[in-house]
């Protein structure tokens, strides 16, 4: 079962847009010393749209080797066709990864049967676990339950749901249904704040992009819900929530969460392939007026 804090890692960039492999290798290690249970490379967070799939591959293989088998590996095989997804999961695969994750395809919406039929030809072809991400704010195609259902009843390596969908019903619907049907399948909210509401209502954790830079805050919370110190994690939940606001500060997530480790003073530059573009200073301010009043820095 994957649980606990998992991280969309984000892809350093160089100047010229090239891949910052000493940037990679420093966010890893940085990662699993602070203490989060998985990393999912390759991942929207990490502008995976934006790289070649030989370029995912090599990202992968950094991680691994900088990771040491500390933390589940967990990487994104999306693309816009099955058998892209199905082609790159079988080389992840020859990676050793610890599992796949896989969105919808994007720009055509497609029906419930041909969702079905998306994921269960992946399932299909490979042996590893596989995770299907539900984010129908960026790909289009939302996934009902009962989709989930039925490939869980259907297919074993289908081992869990990562949810990006701001829903608190939909949620609840999707734990309780699953976790009737398979206790080891694995609910991970994909929204920070969203964090402590899937663990209340029995799901398993998260996979969050404000833990790229605040890993901390995001396993002391996963922590103390497990002690049941209920305090403590409603009071990290309510740092989350305020946190968060740095995604509604930039022009998209991915350069929020570089430009914070900048203001951090991390090695990782403020750098992704275009069409998003650098923070300007004004936004930069802002974001570091919130980190001030959160105690980041």
């Amino acid at each position: 079962m994957f649980k606990g804090v998992i991280v969309p890692m984000i892809t350093p960039f160089n100047n010229d847009f090239s891949i910052d492999f000493d940037g990679l290798k420093w966010l890893t290690k940085y990662l699993v010393d602070n203490g989060v249970n998985g990393l999912f490379p390759y991942s929207t967070t990490g502008e995976f749209v934006h790289l070649k799939p030989e370029e995912g591959v090599e990202i992968v293989q950094t991680v691994l080797d900088s990771a040491r088998n500390n933390v589940k590996i967990i990487p994104g095989i999306s693309a816009n066709t099955t058998l892209d997804c199905i082609e790159l999961g079988k080389k992840m695969e020859d990676l050793g990864v610890d599992g796949v994750i896989a969105t919808p395809p994007f720009f055509f919406k497609l029906n419930e049967k041909q969702l079905f039929e998306h994921f269960s030809l992946i399932a299909q072809k490979l042996s590893l676990p596989i995770i299907v991400y539900n984010i129908p704010s960026l790909t289009g195609n939302h996934i009902p339950v009962s989709v989930y259902e039925k490939l869980a009843k259907e297919y074993s390596n289908i081992s869990g749901a990562k949810v990006t969908y701001d829903s608190a019903s939909y949620l609840h619907d999707l734990i309780l249904t699953m976790k009737s049907i398979r206790k080891d399948f694995s609910i991970l909210t994909g929204l920070d704040n969203m964090f402590l509401y899937t663990l209340i209502m029995g799901g398993d954790g998260g996979i969050m992009a404000c833990a790229n830079f605040a890993p901390q805050i995001h396993v002391e919370l996963y922590k103390a819900f497990l002690s049941r110190n209920y305090d403590e994690a409603f009071e990290l939940h309510r740092k989350l929530s305020k946190l968060v606001k740095v995604y509604s500060i930039a022009s998209s997530f991915p350069s929020a969460i570089k430009t914070v480790h900048k203001i951090l003073g991390n090695p990782i530059k403020p750098v992704s392939r275009p069409p998003i573009t650098t923070e300007p200073t004004e936004v930069e301010s802002k974001i570091k007026k919130l980190l001030l009043d959160l105690k980041l820095i």
